[in-house]
């Protein structure tokens, strides 16, 4: 292509561009910005279709109500010509799993030790957006997680990492502990080549997990997955979780943490996204304790404030039955009076293993004749197992 020509300009005008994109990107905190188009991903649909089809989404019903603007970008903004992905990186400065090895605490998901992502990068998002606008002109729209987006195979198609066996995404700067963010575009921007899939024959991801929420590679059944259950799912947790379950309070990282990947993670830098060191390995016997006005106080900007009160007690209720801990009893004893079923019945469970029978009998006797809600009763009337027994009695 001869210099000084109408095409030599515009590339040297998009290669400026993309440039000044870079650096604005990299200056507001942002680890990395790729480009991809929104027909990038003509597979999502049938795959969506197949995981709402198994029932996979357990009671995520947004998922299926949101299934056409879902599964392609041009449903959702038939206008977006471009869609930019940023990542942001959360890596923790610790072992991530250290609770696991002390029951007496809970275990609260490394991206939620910390202000709420979205509050942080939305105003990032919208920063480079306004800059985009500026160079480019047209029209723009910013998403975090909460609209209906397929964030994780669009940034995989932007290069940006791929999906790993346990269909989050992993890159090779950044492991498994980076934010996803996306702008939609009506500007032409030069698409970046997708990232090939580095995982091989590895399934450490795999075997992490506590509850085989994996039916297979590549696939997540989040009907069984610790983090749907602990905090999208609001009812009881189902008994067959409860035991896998042991302390973690909101959300798992196990399979993240099980990447070999994550070797290249870095800590974040960003001081919003640094862990409270009240967040990290909490005591049970702190959380326990918390009304709602506490709770809401405790979790003020963090992510875990979304779930409520009730459902964040449910999770240490459980985390508490699964301690061994008899120090807890008074607490667990309290709740066992909640104003709240699902508290009430996740009470009921914990007392069931860390009472003695004797005294296990005489408290069922109690409360369950003045019990209301059939699954709080069902939790009085269900037969000890021999999991129960795995806490001397």
């Amino acid at each position: 292509m001869t210099a000084g020509t109408p095409e030599a300009a515009s590339r040297s005008a998009g290669r400026k561009l993309r440039a000044a994109l870079d650096a604005k990107a990299q200056s507001l905190g942002f680890s990395s910005l790729s480009v991809t188009r929104p027909d990038a991903i003509p597979e999502a649909p049938a795959r969506l279709r197949q995981f709402l089809d198994a029932g996979c989404h357990g009671s995520m019903a947004w998922m299926a109500e949101t299934e056409d603007r879902r599964a392609d970008p041009c449903v959702l903004w038939p206008e977006v010509r471009s869609i930019l992905i940023l990542t942001m990186n959360y890596g923790p400065d610790r072992d991530p799993l250290t609770h696991l090895a002390d029951p007496s605490v809970g275990g609260i998901s490394v991206y939620a030790r910390h202000r709420d992502y979205h509050d942080i990068i939305k105003g990032k998002l919208k920063e480079l957006a306004g800059f985009l606008v500026s160079r480019t002109g047209g029209d723009v729209k910013v998403f975090v997680d909460t609209a209906p987006v397929m964030e994780k195979p669009l940034a995989a198609a932007a290069g940006a990492g791929w999906q790993g066996k346990h269909t989050n995404l992993v890159s090779r700067q950044l492991g498994s502990w980076f934010f996803l963010g996306s702008i939609f575009t009506t500007a032409e921007l030069d698409p970046d080549a997708s990232e090939v899939d580095h995982c091989g024959s590895c399934k450490a991801c795999l075997t992490a997990c506590p509850t085989d929420a994996f039916p297979e590679a590549y696939r997540l059944d989040a009907r069984r997955c610790l983090s749907y259950l602990t905090i999208e799912h609001a009812g009881p947790i189902p008994h067959e979780f409860r035991q896998p379950m042991g302390n973690r309070i909101y959300g798992c990282d196990d399979c993240l943490a099980a990447c070999p990947w994550n070797k290249f993670a870095q800590v974040a830098q960003e001081a919003k996204l640094q862990a409270r060191a009240d967040l990290v390995d909490p005591p049970l016997a702190d959380l326990l304790h918390l009304d709602d006005a506490g709770f809401r106080q405790k979790f003020s900007g963090s992510p875990i404030k979304r779930i409520g009160r009730d459902r964040f007690l449910r999770n240490c209720l459980i985390a508490a039955g699964n301690s061994g801990d008899r120090s807890l009893i008074p607490e667990v004893l309290r709740l066992a009076s909640d104003t709240a079923p699902v508290v009430r019945g996740a009470a009921a469970w914990a007392l069931g293993r860390l009472l003695p029978v004797a005294e296990l009998d005489a408290v069922r006797e109690r409360l369950a004749s003045a019990e209301t809600d059939d699954d709080v009763l069902s939790e009085w009337q269900a037969p000890l197992t021999t999991a129960d027994f795995d806490i001397p009695r």
